[in-house]
């Protein structure tokens, strides 16, 4: 599943639905669908990817599930908002991804944060060359795109570490530089409205990377 700002309790772990023929009914959702079925496959390993978890109010989403999520609490029996009861097995997974820069309601919930292991994955070089290499970029595209990439995850401000996606579309001179116009050059004016002299060092080292050619060149 993949939370946004208008998930809600109601879509994950009971809400409302339209009824054949008239009327609502309460149905049970995506997490405790899940549960159910691994209440009745306690042999099976089940797993719930969660993308964009920090893109909503998190603890809303997981309402009274919260609490049980704790390793120590699994299988044990909680009463929901309607008065329906379940449990949260032991067999069940949770595994979510985030950007700590993206925030779709506020910081993730400290109660939840604590119930996950967290592993950081930053920005790799050697992911962003296999991407170009596989696009079709030219070996030179490719050494000048890392190398910039490379200066930029190493400068002491971590809002100005973006990640592959902006770079994966400079595989020529043209695409480079579009991807400086429309991408980066606006990412990271934004990134560093308060530090003028870091947005000047950032577009320094970009034309050296790819110099400005005249009107017509490229």
């Amino acid at each position: 599943v993949q939370f946004h700002t208008s998930y809600q309790y109601e879509d994950f772990m009971e809400g409302f639905s339209p009824r054949d023929g008239g009327g609502f009914e309460l149905q049970k959702k995506t997490f405790a669908l899940l549960c159910d079925d691994a209440a009745e496959r306690p042999d099976v390993r089940h797993v719930l990817l969660i993308d964009e978890i920090s893109r909503c109010d998190v603890a809303r989403v997981f309402g009274e599930a919260l609490t049980y999520l704790e390793m120590d609490k699994r299988g044990q029996e909680f009463t929901l908002a309607s008065g329906s009861t379940m449990r949260v097995p032991p067999n069940l997974v949770l595994l979510a991804t985030m950007n700590p820069w993206d925030k779709g309601v506020d910081e993730l919930d400290v109660a939840l944060e604590r119930r996950f292991a967290q592993i950081e994955m930053p920005p790799s070089r050697s992911a962003l060359r296999k991407i170009l290499e596989e696009k079709g970029a030219a070996a030179d595209i490719i050494e000048r795109v890392v190398a910039f990439f490379e200066f930029v995850q190493k400068l002491d401000d971590e809002m100005v570490h973006l990640g592959h996606a902006y770079f994966i579309n400079c595989i020529d001179e043209v695409k480079a530089r579009q991807a400086w116009e429309f991408r980066l050059q606006p990412f990271f004016r934004k990134a560093c409205r308060l530090d003028r002299t870091l947005l000047d060092n950032i577009t320094r080292s970009w034309k050296r990377a790819f110099p400005p050619t005249t009107a017509g060149q490229e």
